[in-house]
């Protein structure tokens, strides 16, 4: 009797001490300063959170960067924080670490960073991981493959989400390199692979020509706009101009591109106006953004399957104004209407295609 008591005696102190041999977890140390907290359990889909665990609630002021991929733009970072108003930071992906959380809190004065890594269906449409994000002040959706973001969010709570900071709340939204790719209303999606400029030139209906229309995200000012992202680094200028071809031939839509190179980010405020941020130097003498517009009465000559394009219309098929990046802001540009007299700071474009080569000239 006396041995039976104490096996009773010792199992209760294993199951209310130790879990009785189960390794407890151990939260991860925080690496930008603030309170690291196990995630595991209690927020599904964060893998890090750096700050006060807690919810705050602080006015925001509405803004969206596009950001063109490569190193990140510190300035663009900086102008969503002080629109945050200091809140909760979410950091949204579907591959990749938490190494936004240190670069973000070190920035600027904020509640939190956390980072979601969102890459099930499932998880984009847990109450909790929608909860996290409806209640940030400021989300950024990193790079990575945007045919995932598209395939695992699409029809979801975080898609609802998303599209409640962008039009009712109306906190900061940003992306860079394929955050950036879903954060206009027509998108490409890239899901059966990559195309380049001289693919898409040399045919208009590449498989990999895979784009869609206001189906997802639901950004103020870009629902008539395509985005690009790594464009001088990648060349990338000619398969806009046919995405807007397309786009204009499959959808009967003059739609317009808004196109950032590397370490370049577009930052549009609540109103619309935008400026351009990002590294120019001698040692670097690119940092460019360009915002494109197509015209419903200049219809492309040839948008065809295996056929090379052709949109001239007189060599003015596309008007387009270039900004060069500053640490400041370069440029303005009105987003919201695309005026080409309310565009400053910035030099404008005559963009055509000929059989199946881009041509540029000055206006």
């Amino acid at each position: 009797m006396m041995k039976q008591s104490l096996f009773i005696f010792l199992m209760a102190t294993c199951f209310s001490v130790t879990g009785c041999g189960k390794t407890t977890e151990t939260p991860s140390q925080p690496t930008g300063g603030g309170t690291a907290t196990p995630m595991a359990k209690r927020r599904p889909a964060s893998i890090g959170i750096v700050g006060d665990t807690s919810n705050v609630v602080k006015p925001t002021n509405g803004g969206m960067v596009l950001m063109g991929g490569g190193a990140d733009v510190d300035a663009a970072f900086k102008w969503m924080i002080e629109r945050s108003g200091g809140g909760d930071v979410v950091v949204l992906r579907a591959t990749g670490t938490d190494a936004y959380n240190p670069y973000i809190n070190g920035l600027g004065s904020v509640n939190s960073v956390e980072t979601l890594l969102i890459n099930t269906k499932a998880l984009a449409n847990n109450d909790t991981v929608a909860y996290i994000i409806r209640n940030a002040e400021m989300v950024f959706i990193a790079g990575g493959d945007q045919s995932d973001y598209m395939r695992n969010w699409k029809g979801t709570k975080t898609e609802q989400a998303l599209n409640y900071l962008l039009n009712d709340k109306k906190a900061p939204v940003g992306g860079t390199s394929a955050g950036c790719a879903i954060l206009g209303g027509f998108y490409y999606s890239g899901e059966t692979g990559g195309v380049t400029s001289a693919q898409a030139l040399a045919n208009t209906y590449d498989a990999n020509i895979t784009l869609y229309n206001n189906d997802f995200l639901k950004a103020p000012y870009l629902q008539n706009v395509i985005t690009d992202q790594h464009y001088l680094t990648r060349d990338r200028d000619g398969r806009s101009a046919v995405f807007l071809g397309r786009i204009n031939k499959d959808w009967k839509t003059p739609a317009k591109c808004i196109a950032a190179d590397e370490r370049t980010a577009v930052c549009i405020d609540k109103d619309g106006m935008a400026k351009v941020f990002g590294d120019y130097s001698v040692t670097r003498p690119y940092s460019y953004a360009y915002f494109i517009s197509s015209d419903a009465g200049k219809q492309p000559e040839q948008m065809e399957a295996f056929k090379k394009a052709i949109w001239n219309n007189g060599e003015k098929a596309l008007a387009v104004y270039e900004i060069t990046a500053s640490v400041n802001g370069g440029g303005n540009f009105n987003v919201a209407n695309f005026k080409a007299n309310e565009a400053t700071g910035g030099k404008w474009y005559w963009w055509w295609i000929d059989n199946g080569a881009l041509n540029k000239k000055d206006q």
